[in-house]
């Protein structure tokens, strides 16, 4: 066991597992891209996966401020993962939805994180992921 783990509490646990686990599927990623994928950018593209939100909406939905949304949205644009639509009926509205190619890269994305997944089971068993992840779901009441 890491001696440095131990130390730690519930929710320095929990942001060291995830940082972890996302600097693995970050390196995955990496490995089998051409262009690198920030983990803000991924975020954004799973809150508009299947989805025609509109900015303000995805700004009030994930954790990061609306100026660097914004900013993100401009980069994903740019790489041709998202497109950026009027609002009908509403000037000052856009929507965003993810490009062909945007959703091929997210789906892609989710097969990386599936292998991860994969072989975290076969490291501590399949029964314990499935009660980590029933955990991670319930509702905590905060």
């Amino acid at each position: 066991m890491d001696p440095v783990l131990q130390q730690l509490d519930l929710i320095d646990l929990i942001s060291e597992r995830h940082g972890q686990l996302r600097g693995i599927a970050e390196k995955l990623w990496n490995e089998t891209s051409d262009f690198a994928i920030s983990n803000s950018e991924w975020y954004i593209m799973s809150r508009i996966y299947k989805k025609q939100p509109t900015i303000a909406y995805v700004s009030k939905n994930v954790d990061i401020t609306r100026q660097a949304t914004h900013k993100f949205i401009k980069n994903m644009k740019a790489k041709g993962l998202v497109n950026v639509m009027d609002v009908e009926h509403n000037r000052k509205e856009k929507s965003i939805e993810l490009t062909p190619f945007g959703e091929e890269c997210y789906e892609k994305n989710e097969s990386l994180k599936a292998k991860i997944e994969k072989q975290l089971a076969e490291k501590i068993g399949e029964d314990q992921i499935e009660l980590l992840k029933n955990v991670l779901k319930m509702d905590w009441g905060l």
